[in-house]
Formats: C-alpha cells, sequence, structure tokens
C-alpha cells in the first residue's frame, strides 16, 4: 500500500504533465508540445563521431563506449524531474513508413517486413549516426543461409535483409560477419555513404522512425529464445504495426532492448507533437459515450495492449497469430478507458492488428500498479468488490507519466486519504514527482466528489443515494443516510453501501454518522474472499492493529472497523434499527465486533455508540463487557434501547457501565424484557455523576410504592432529556420529578416525555406548576395519551395560569364529556407561555357542539402566544377522529390572528367547504406562513381555490401538494367507472331539462353515485359514450391537477424570495393560466374533446344538431361545475358542435 504520511492534495491536472491541445483550439498537428521544465542530458553522448579504422570496422575499445554512456542505469523519471515530453504526445510524422494508407496493418517478425522504405528516403537514412548494429541470426529457421541486419540510428531502426545489404547503405558497417566478429559494432558511428553510393532497392530493408515507437518491451512466449516485441504507429500512413526480435543470448537481447528503449525516449523528447485535433474529439466522444468526459479533467495516451503470451506453442507459425493491440489509454473523471484507435488506422486484414474493443475501469477500483524497469511494461490490476480482478497488460514508452497520472487522479478523487488502497509498484524515485497542492475547498471534504467517483467505479445511479448533513446537533456536522430515492425498493443495495461507506472513510468534515433506520443487513451477512486490499489494517496515524482474521471478517465489521479507525475527529455512530435479523449467538450482530476491540486500546476517538434496536447476543454482550470494564474507553453513550436484553444480559451491562460512570453522559435501556426489583435501577444510576440524557421508557419493576428514581438521584445531574413513556407514574414518582422540576438544577432541561404513564390531570398540573418560572421555559413536555380527564380542573388551572412551557404536546386526549375539552379551550385562550401546541387527535364521545367550536374560534382568534398549532385529526382502518363540519365557522378566527404562523389541519374532512374558508383566511391574514392541509377530501376544484387565494397571498411559502387527495379523487373515479362497466353499458339516460349542479369532486364524494346516478336518470334521450370518451374525462382531470400544482409552486416560490429579500422572477402569464373559481371538470375537457372524443361525427352526419336546452343545460355546468356523467354530455357536445 502506498503511504502518504504527508498531505498530499493533487490536482491530476498539473500544467507540466499534459499537453492536450482543447478541441476547439485549432492547433495544428505539428505543433511541438510546450514543456514547463528544462530537460536535462537524455544520455546520448554528443561527442564527434570516431573515425573509422581503415580496413575494417568500428573496434572494440576498452573504456566506457559511448553506448554504455548512451544506456541508463534506471529508468529515466518522468517528466517533471527528467524532462520527458508532455503526457498528450504526437508521434513525428514517420520518415521510412513508405507504405500506401489502403494497405494492412501488419506484425513484422525477424523475416522481412511488408514496411519498404524509399529511394527518396535513403538520403534521411543513410545520414543519420547509427548507435548500434548487428546480425540476428537465431531469429530464423536452423539452416538459413542469410540472416537478416539490425541497425540503429538516431532517427530509425532499419532491419535488413543481410549485413550486405546494410553495408551498402551504411560502408562502415562490414559487407559480411567474417570480416566484422573480431570487430566492435557497438560504437557509435556515422555514415559517409550518399545517394550514388547506395545500392539497395526499397525492397531490401524496413525502417521504423523512432519518433513513431509506441513501446519496446519484453515478451514472454515459452520459447527457448528471447523476445523483444516493438510496437510503432506512424500518424502520417495511419499505420500501426509490431516488430519482433527473438535472440538467443540474453545479454545480446537486453542490449537490443535498453539500446532501443533509450534511442526512441531521446528521439520522443527531441520531437513530440500533441495529439491531432482529430484523434483528441475521437478520444472525447468515447468518453461522452460513457458519461466520463470533462476538459478539464481529460488526459490520454498512446499505449500498447499487450497480449499474454505465456505458455508453450505447438509451432513458430503461431507467433503471428498472438497479437498486441495499440490503443488510446484515456484517464477520464472517474474512470480509466481503453479506446481502440479509429477505424481509418486499422483495416480487416487477417494479419493486422485485431480490432481492440473499448474497455472502461472505474479508477476507485484500482488496486496495483506494478511499472517494471528493464522495459515499457506495465500492469494495472481492477477489481470491482466481491469479483475476481482484471489485469490490464500495457507498454509505453511514457509508462512513467500514465503512472504518475493515474496516481494523481485517485488523490485527486480520494484528496482525504492518507493511504491509498492499491499496490504502488514503481521506482521510488517518482514519489518524489508527486508534489503536494493545496487542498480544493469543497464542501464536506470533497465527500460529494469521493462518492461519485465511488458509484461510477461500482455502476451505481448516484440518484438512488440520499443523505443530509445536519449542521445544527451535538457532535455536528453529522452524517445521516437517509433512506434510498429508488421507487423500486426500500433498502440500499450491498454495493451501494459500501459506496457510502469507504466515501466516508477518512473524511474529517463529520463528527457523527448515522445509519439510523437503515437496513445493513446485505453487508452483515457478504464476505469479500477474492482480495483484502480495504481491510483497515492501520490506524489514520498508520499505527498496525494486530487483530487476527480481519480479512475473514463480514464487510459490515471492515467497513464499521475502518470508519472508526481512519477518521479523528469522528466521535459518534448511530446503527438505530439498521440490523433487523436476529443475530445468532455465535455471531452476533457486527458492530460490536468492529468498535469494543478498539476501544481499550484508543485506537479510535469514537466514544459515542448507539445500538438500539438491534437484538444483541451473547457474543456481542461479551464484547460490550470487556470493553466496558475498561476505563481507558472514556465511553459516553453506549445506548443498547430496545435490544432484546433479558435479565442476565442487561444486568451484565449494567455492571460494566458503571466502570464508565465518570464519563458517560446517555443512558438508554428502553424497551427491554428484563425486569428490576424497586431498588435494583437506582442502584446502578447513582454510579453515573454526569448523565444529561436518561430514557428508561417502557421498562419494568416489580410494584412497590417506591419512587422510579429519588429525587436526591436526580439532583446529582444536569438533565437535559428524561424519557419516562410506558411507565406507570405513582404518586411518589411524581413528588420526586416535581421536586426536581422546581429546583433551578433542572434548568438545563429540554424535553420531558411522560406518554402513556397514566398520568391524570391532577398529577399533570402538579407537574406544570412545578415547570412554572417567570420567563416561560425553553421545555418540550409530552403528555400523550392519558387520563387528563381524571382532576382535570387543576390541569385546567395550570393551564389558565400560564405554568406550562414553551412547548406542549397533548395528542390524543380522549375525554368521555365534550364539557372538559371546551374548558380546557378556553384556558388555553387565557395562555400566554406556550409557543407550540399539540392538542391534535383528540376523540370526542359525540360530534362537537356549537359551543366548542366558538371556543376554538376565539383561540384561534385571541390567542397572542401560540405561534404553531396543531389541530389535525386521525385516520385510521378502525377509527375515524376528527371535529366535524363545524370546524369550517371556527376556522374563520384565523383571518384577525396576528400572532399564528404555522397550522396542522391534516384528516379533518375539510371538502370545498373548508378549501373556502381556507381561501378567505389567505386572503386576509398576512402572517400565517405554513398551512398543512393534506388528506381533507380535497378535490381539483377545491385545490384550485387554495391556489386561486395564494396569488393574491405573500406570506405562505409552504402548501402541500395533495398527492394523496389527487390519487383519493383518482381512486373514486376509476371505480365509478368500473361500475358503469359492471352494469354493461356506456349510454347515460338524462331528462330532458336536467342540468347538473354538482362538482366533479361532490359526484366523486358525494352520496349519489354515478352508478345510481344511471340507475335513477329517467328520459327518453339516451346518450352513449365510449372507453376513449371516459380515459379522456380521467387523462383531462390528471393534467389539469398537475398544472394547478405548477401555479402553487410558483407562486410559493414568489413568497420564499419576497420573505427573504431575493429578486423576483417574471411570472408571465400568470391572469392567462389562471381558471376560475368555479372551474370545472367539463371546462378541462372543453379543451381536449374536439381532439380526443370523435364519438358524435357520426350524430352530426346524421343531421344531429344542439339544442337550446342543450346549451342551457352546458351553460349550468360550466357555471356550477359538473359530474363525471356531466364531463362526459359535456365531451360529447363539444364533439358535436
Amino acid at each position: 500500500m502506498p503511504d502518504r504520511r504527508r498531505r498530499k492534495s493533487l490536482s491530476i491536472f498539473r500544467p507540466a504533465l499534459t499537453a492536450l491541445t482543447p478541441i476547439d483550439d485549432d492547433v495544428p498537428d505539428s505543433a511541438p508540445a510546450t514543456l514547463k521544465k528544462s530537460r536535462p542530458s537524455s544520455g546520448f553522448s554528443e561527442q564527434s563521431p570516431t573515425p573509422s579504422p581503415t580496413g575494417s570496422s568500428l573496434q572494440r575499445t576498452s573504456s566506457k563506449s559511448s553506448l554504455e554512456r548512451l544506456i541508463p542505469k534506471t529508468r529515466p523519471k518522468n517528466l517533471q524531474k527528467s524532462g520527458r515530453p508532455s503526457s498528450l504526445f504526437g508521434s513525428l510524422r514517420s520518415l521510412s513508413s513508405l507504405q500506401d494508407e489502403d494497405e494492412p496493418l501488419t506484425r513484422t517478425s525477424s523475416t522481412p517486413s511488408s514496411l519498404q522504405s524509399s529511394t527518396s528516403n535513403a538520403p534521411d537514412l543513410a545520414a543519420s549516426m547509427v548507435l548500434y548494429h548487428g546480425p540476428l541470426p537465431e531469429a530464423g529457421p536452423m539452416f538459413r543461409k542469410r540472416c537478416p541486419y539490425l541497425v540503429l540510428t538516431e532517427a530509425h531502426l532499419i532491419q535488413f535483409k543481410s549485413q550486405a545489404r546494410a553495408s551498402e547503405m551504411f560502408p562502415n558497417i562490414p559487407p559480411s560477419q567474417s570480416q566484422g566478429r573480431s570487430n566492435m559494432r557497438h560504437s557509435r558511428m556515422s555514415s559517409s555513404g550518399s545517394l550514388h553510393d547506395l545500392h539497395s532497392s526499397p525492397e531490401h530493408y524496413t525502417a521504423i522512425a523512432l519518433p513513431s515507437i509506441v513501446a519496446v518491451y519484453k515478451l514472454d512466449d515459452g520459447e527457448p529464445y528471447f523476445t523483444i516485441e516493438i510496437a510503432h504507429f506512424t500518424e502520417s500512413t495511419n499505420h500501426a504495426s509490431t516488430m519482433t526480435l527473438q535472440i538467443h543470448d540474453p545479454r545480446e537481447s537486453d542490449l537490443w532492448l535498453s539500446t532501443i528503449r533509450a534511442a526512441a525516449s531521446k528521439a520522443r523528447m527531441d520531437g513530440s507533437k500533441p495529439f491531432p485535433q482529430s484523434l483528441v474529439e475521437y478520444t472525447a466522444r468515447a468518453l461522452e459515450q460513457e458519461h466520463d468526459y470533462d476538459p478539464k479533467h481529460f488526459t490520454m495516451f498512446k499505449v500498447v495492449q499487450r497480449a499474454n503470451k505465456s505458455g508453450k506453442r505447438s509451432s513458430s507459425d503461431d507467433l503471428t497469430k498472438l497479437t498486441s493491440k495499440i490503443c488510446i489509454l484515456a484517464i477520464g473523471m472517474y474512470q480509466l478507458h481503453l479506446v481502440p484507435l479509429p477505424k481509418s488506422t486499422r483495416t480487416a486484414s487477417s494479419t493486422s492488428l485485431s480490432d481492440l474493443n473499448g474497455a472502461s475501469h472505474g479508477i476507485m477500483t484500482l488496486t496495483s500498479i506494478n511499472v517494471q524497469s528493464f522495459d515499457d511494461s506495465f500492469q494495472l490490476i481492477f477489481r470491482p468488490p466481491c469479483q475476481i480482478s482484471s489485469t490490464l497488460f500495457l507498454a509505453a514508452l511514457c509508462a512513467n507519466e500514465v503512472t504518475l497520472s493515474i496516481r494523481r487522479t485517485t488523490e485527486y478523487l480520494r484528496p482525504e486519504w492518507l493511504e491509498q488502497p492499491f499496490v504502488w509498484a514503481i521506482s521510488p524515485s517518482l514519489d518524489d514527482d508527486l508534489l503536494p497542492f493545496p487542498l480544493e475547498q469543497e464542501e464536506n471534504k470533497c465527500f460529494d466528489r469521493t462518492l461519485t467517483a465511488y458509484c461510477a467505479a461500482y455502476k451505481l445511479d448516484t440518484s438512488n443515494i440520499r443523505y443530509y448533513v445536519n449542521y445544527h446537533c451535538e457532535d455536528a456536522p453529522a452524517f445521516e443516510l437517509l433512506p434510498t430515492g429508488s421507487p423500486l425498493r426500500t433498502n440500499y443495495s450491498s454495493i451501494e453501501l459500501l459506496a457510502v461507506m469507504r466515501a466516508l472513510r477518512y473524511n474529517e468534515s463529520f463528527g457523527s454518522i448515522s445509519f439510523q433506520g437503515i437496513s445493513l443487513d446485505s453487508l452483515h451477512a457478504l464476505s469479500d474472499r477474492y482480495g483484502s486490499e480495504h481491510v483497515p489494517w492501520t490506524t489514520r496515524s498508520g499505527e498496525m492493529i494486530n487483530l487476527e482474521g480481519q480479512e475473514k471478517t463480514s464487510l459490515l465489521i471492515q467497513e464499521i472497523r475502518a470508519l472508526a479507525l481512519k477518521s479523528k475527529r469522528l466521535r459518534r455512530l448511530n446503527f438505530s434499527y439498521c440490523l433487523t435479523k436476529i443475530s445468532s449467538s455465535s455471531s452476533g450482530c457486527g458492530v460490536c465486533e468492529a468498535l469494543f476491540p478498539l476501544c481499550p486500546r484508543q485506537l479510535t476517538n469514537v466514544d459515542w455508540i448507539i445500538l438500539d434496536g438491534i437484538t444483541l447476543s451473547d457474543m456481542d454482550i461479551d464484547y460490550l463487557y470487556a470493553a466496558a470494564i475498561e476505563k481507558s474507553c472514556h465511553f459516553r453513550a453506549v445506548d443498547v434501547g430496545c435490544c432484546g436484553l433479558m435479565d442476565r444480559n442487561l444486568h451484565a451491562v449494567l455492571q460494566a457501565l458503571t466502570h464508565q460512570g465518570e464519563t458517560l453522559e446517555s443512558f438508554n435501556i428502553s424497551g427491554n424484557h428484563a425486569r428490576f426489583q424497586p431498588d435494583t435501577l437506582q442502584e446502578y444510576l447513582q454510579n453515573f455523576t454526569r448523565i444529561r440524557k436518561l430514557n428508561i421508557s417502557n421498562t419494568y419493576r416489580t410494584s412497590g410504592p417506591e419512587p422510579w428514581i429519588d429525587a436526591e438521584i436526580l439532583l446529582r445531574w444536569r438533565l437535559e432529556d428524561l424519557n419516562m413513556s410506558r411507565i406507570p407514574l405513582n404518586e411518589q414518582t411524581i413528588a420526586s420529578l416535581a421536586t426536581y422540576l422546581k429546583n433551578p438544577q433542572s434548568d438545563t432541561m429540554r424535553s420531558l416525555s411522560l406518554n402513556q404513564c397514566a398520568l391524570s390531570g391532577t398529577g399533570l398540573g402538579i407537574l406544570l406548576r412545578a415547570v412554572y418560572r417567570p420567563i416561560p421555559r425553553e421545555l418540550h413536555l409530552c403528555v400523550t395519551e392519558n387520563r387528563l380527564e381524571q382532576g382535570h380542573d387543576m390541569l385546567v388551572s395550570a393551564v389558565a395560569s400560564s405554568c406550562t412551557p414553551s412547548q406542549m404536546t397533548m395528542e390524543m386526549l380522549e375525554y368521555k364529556e365534550e364539557i372538559h375539552f371546551r374548558q380546557l379551550l378556553e384556558a388555553w385562550i387565557l395562555n400566554t407561555s406556550t409557543k407550540y401546541l399539540n392538542i391534535s387527535k383528540v376523540s370526542l364521545p359525540v360530534e362537537a357542539s356549537s359551543e366548542t367550536f366558538d371556543a376554538l374560534k376565539r383561540l384561534l382568534a385571541e390567542n397572542q402566544a401560540i405561534e404553531i398549532l396543531n389541530l389535525s385529526g386521525e385516520e385510521a382502518h378502525l377509527e375515524v377522529v376528527n371535529f366535524g363540519p363545524g370546524l369550517n365557522q371556527a376556522l374563520t378566527g384565523l383571518k384577525v390572528n396576528r400572532q399564528l404562523k404555522i397550522l396542522y389541519l391534516e384528516h379533518q374532512k375539510l371538502g370545498l367547504q373548508g378549501a373556502n374558508t381556507l381561501a378567505s383566511v389567505l386572503e386576509e391574514n398576512p402572517i400565517l406562513q405554513e398551512i398543512h392541509c393534506a388528506n381533507n377530501d380535497f378535490n381539483l376544484q377545491a385545490f384550485t381555490v387554495l391556489v386561486n387565494a395564494l396569488e393574491r397571498n405573500t406570506s405562505i411559502t409552504y402548501l402541500p401538494f395533495m398527492e394523496d387527495d389527487k390519487a383519493a379523487s383518482m381512486r373514486r373515479v376509476d371505480r365509478e367507472i368500473d361500475n358503469l362497466r359492471e352494469n354493461g353499458s356506456h349510454s347515460l339516460t338524462t331528462p330532458a331539462k336536467a342540468t347538473m349542479k354538482r362538482t366533479l369532486g361532490a359526484a366523486m364524494s358525494g352520496p349519489r353515485s354515478f352508478s345510481s346516478l344511471m340507475a335513477n336518470a329517467s328520459g327518453p334521450a339516451k346518450q352513449r359514450f365510449s372507453d376513449k370518451d371516459v380515459m379522456a374525462a380521467v387523462d383531462s382531470l390528471s393534467q389539469n391537477w398537475d398544472q394547478e400544482s405548477m401555479r402553487m409552486q410558483t407562486y410559493l416560490m414568489r413568497n420564499y424570495s419576497i420573505r427573504h429579500g431575493l429578486p423576483l422572477e417574471a411570472m408571465a402569464g400568470e391572469d392567462k393560466d389562471r381558471p376560475s373559481t368555479g372551474w370545472s371538470g367539463a371546462t378541462a375537457l372543453r379543451v381536449s374533446s374536439n381532439d380526443v372524443t370523435p364519438v358524435g361525427e357520426p350524430n352530426l352526419q346524421l343531421g344531429g344538431s344542439k339544442t337550446e336546452e342543450d346549451d342551457d343545460e352546458g351553460a349550468d355546468m360550466e357555471d356550477d361545475g359538473s359530474d363525471i356523467e356531466g364531463a362526459l354530455m359535456m365531451s360529447q357536445k363539444l364533439a358535436l358542435g
């Protein structure tokens, strides 16, 4: 693993590394790449050529030859250090590729090549200085008479049919091997030959321009000789090919390999050009198809995809069947792509380079980079989660630049990672080129960038992953994973969870991470047996954790452990209700195994662990107990609410947590099955001195007169949150709580929950008197579902005296006598201390009387303190709770209210009349900001009434889109249509002068159904309708509902801008699109009936016409709205017209 202890926040777009010509810029192909730094010596000697001795070839020298000075000892460094050309380079126009563009792309062996030189280029070849030359006797058959002869000059690599042919072009080369066996042919030399001295024809040699060489590398083909492959591509002729050299002597093979590499590298540095613009555009289009192209994040190289030629072959002829492939390696925003060369550079020849299918690999799945030092080959290994790895065998003269660019890309995508999760097997000198760059200022330490990269690598849809960052909580900012955004499933897949967790590694921006309510079961049962590169072996600082068997654990354990180890800022982890499968006693839930072994050794800063809702096994309890008894853990909280703990396990947990008494701030044992003795729980609680949050709700103990918690114990703490719901409170417990609430020690309390505690009105009145302060306390008191009617007068007195805290929740109050509820409303009229009041889901014995509604109207009009009021009802399968129709009149009190800002009125069956009342309130009340009024049987007409009123209101910033009401309306329409079809008739009988006065919503929800209307209709006139008529009416209703939703959203955005002082956008066409208040389904159908209801055409052809009665009936329907029958009738009449 590459380990970076210094901060290396890098950008992959260093100017000195890339010289990519933008697609929109006109840069000629011949323009050289600009180098940002001066180039050091390339290793080539610049001495004058040594004169050739008389009658012989160059002599062998005992001193260090120019060839030895030419060959570098180590692999040349990358451009930043040694002056290599830019990573985006263009090959020089080949000086020796003289084949026509239409000739097939061929590969050559040591036999004569089909790529021939022309005589016109011979002076250029002969004018170059020879760097190295020699025969290849072992490359051909055993009894071959003439061996190919290879000559390397400063500009070309030339293969002749024989040494004699080479001598004709280069006279300093002996004409035969016998003359030169005792002579050294390795010295640098110059040729004095000229065009007149050349007697060699183009058929006698093959020349490769050195700048066109893409890579030089060894080939492991299983033969008893050493093979070198030279891949080259000439842009001028669109010719791509490979040359293979087969040599028996390993030293000779290494000498040829190093010499050709050095000469090709020098030629590339001296004459590099940018890629042609057409090739850049072609590659960019390929990346666009993968949705991975960004002009600022784009790098490309020429590489060779090497064939894996290991193993034995039955025949030497098989060599030509194993081909390497020259292609473009493009590094996009999140992926690495192998792009085949354009079709113009490839042919269908059987001996040509085979077509390359483009392939893409996610950069975040990279597990290894291995660069060879002896040739241009390198390997990239990729492995998606839980899959077998795939290896790319590549080669390129620019291998260092390629690997450095990939490394910089990983640094860019994982800027917070101090240790990249892949093997970095390259020359140590390349690490010096990874210069640190300033960290880009992005929100949450570039978390979005890293998460998007993992999603791209794992082939995930980023829209399915939803999260929220909470900046207003303890240990903020807090990362909270939300339910998936996919409409097809409710849980995240294991790969999506891996992407999120791995993106969170090393991220120092979050103090808390919460997976509350998110199922992690898929990771709990999953292990990765194909690799261990993501197993956290060390802490963030590099300290080994030395835990046995880590690589064999589940991915859930590995990822949770990595989160805890790799972040110093992370303090809190919330796993509430994230594991629904019951853990076996031998396996455990995984969370305890991941975290608790780290805490005693202080390998993590996580000290607040929430395990609520996870069934803990004996194995989990063992991990928890072993950690909690160590004071070095310094736990602030280990919450085990609803963990299925019985007596033995819960007592073991409490006994262990007493060792954390000086640091424990939260204590949650709610919802477990254990039962305490009256004094046992207090014995445990008295060991804790810093408790801020206490949750003992829904716990059990044996009966007795003792209080649940003594006042003396409570007075030791400065509680902020106390939850004792579902615990029967006896008088001693109420007295103990009242004593604590009166004491200033309780002034820090912000939440007190006493739901379903069998609390009477008398007991609540005592607590309210204890809560009272001259300045109302910022406390939320929840007393839902209690028996407050007993001793109700004491409660009413406390409310009227303003003894209540700033927030009160009194849901699901059940009164046997309506007068008691009316008295409570009258007390709230006088109250001046409560700003938030929730009295929703109130159950009365009968429908509320007019006196009760008058009291509610006065509350809405006269109370000067309440800013948030919840009057919602409840609609369940077995019970419906609402105030009744009189609520509409009570709501008119809001017209004069100037204090209320948020109103909840859900499930109250307001209907069209209630919509009209709310509309009148919107027109007169400039203070209301939000009205939550969904699920009130609103039809399209009622919704339109609200939207029209909103047009004249500038304070409302929230109204629901009524999706549930829309769905309910459409279901009612469907039911009526089904009833019509079951009756076997599509005709409606109408009286001669009947008019439709009911609105579409009233028809759907009122007592008279569509089918009953058909049955009761009389008269001779019958009008037939097709299925197309019915569907047109339904589609029109849905479209117009959506149109009203768009209008409402426009007005809400306008009001939001007004409140926050933002510029207002022009709202053209408001009056044009605004329907009238009495807008109906028939009016909507008028727009579409001419196009979609052609059933009237036959009647029209037979002489049918409209009557005056029909016109009058249509006018009535337009004024007052129509039901389904009326809508269909109007549609038919408009078609006839």
